[in-house]
């Protein structure tokens, strides 16, 4: 039997350390670490005065690069390799996700997934898959890479989907791909392009990810 890899990283608490209400998981990019989406909290903690944010790092370290990670290594663009990375990737993911849900006793219904670029691609690969269904998806500058089984999923969480069209590592035409096509699915998915906006967050991509967030688990 395989053990699979335990996932660590930053956490921000509830304020005045109570317990949590509701729980954010912050998937980083390739070649990132949980640091780097922890710094995200500052920007939304005041509304979510219940909340714990934890920003695991991803489970393989990037060889000859200090603190930095990736969910699969990225050896080339093609469709099948984030395919299988992805999948082989999920596992690891769902296992931390329900250790933190028992962990603090909180239901699906209590936990939002936030990603950026690589990381919204394991969001969406494992949140939309996840039975019973997550209270949400915030998906910065990524795409979906895995569409089998979407078409016969009774989970459908609402997603919010935001990207720069100026991004020269992920271009925006992903976001327009998997808005269509999982609108065709039945989901609920809302997206925004923030004009001249590379491969990163600006201030109205926060605040709406803020907004879009305080929906579900205010």
């Amino acid at each position: 039997m395989t053990t699979l890899p335990t996932l660590t990283g930053p956490s921000v608490a509830p304020a005045y350390n109570r317990a949590p209400k509701s729980l954010v998981i912050l998937l980083h990019g390739y070649g990132s670490n949980g640091a780097d989406l922890i710094g995200l909290v500052p920007h939304w903690q005041h509304a979510f005065p219940d909340t714990l944010f934890i920003s695991p790092n991803a489970p393989q370290p990037m060889p000859g690069m200090l603190d930095a990670y990736q969910w699969w290594p990225i050896t080339n663009m093609d469709a099948q390799a984030r395919i299988n990375g992805a999948r082989e990737a999920a596992p690891v993911l769902n296992a931390f996700i329900d250790q933190q849900l028992a962990k603090y006793r909180l239901g699906e219904d209590r936990l939002a997934l936030v990603g950026f670029s690589q990381g919204t691609m394991m969001a969406l690969q494992v949140g939309l898959r996840r039975s019973p269904q997550v209270a949400g998806i915030l998906g910065y500058s990524g795409m979906l890479v895995d569409e089998t089984g979407l078409d016969s999923t009774k989970v459908k969480p609402p997603i919010l989907l935001i990207h720069g069209d100026a991004d020269p590592m992920v271009p925006v035409a992903a976001l327009h791909h998997a808005g269509a096509t999982l609108q065709k699915l039945g989901f609920e998915v809302g997206g925004h392009v923030s004009p001249g906006l590379g491969h990163s967050i600006d201030m109205e991509g926060l605040q709406m990810g803020g907004n879009f967030l305080h929906k579900f688990l205010a």
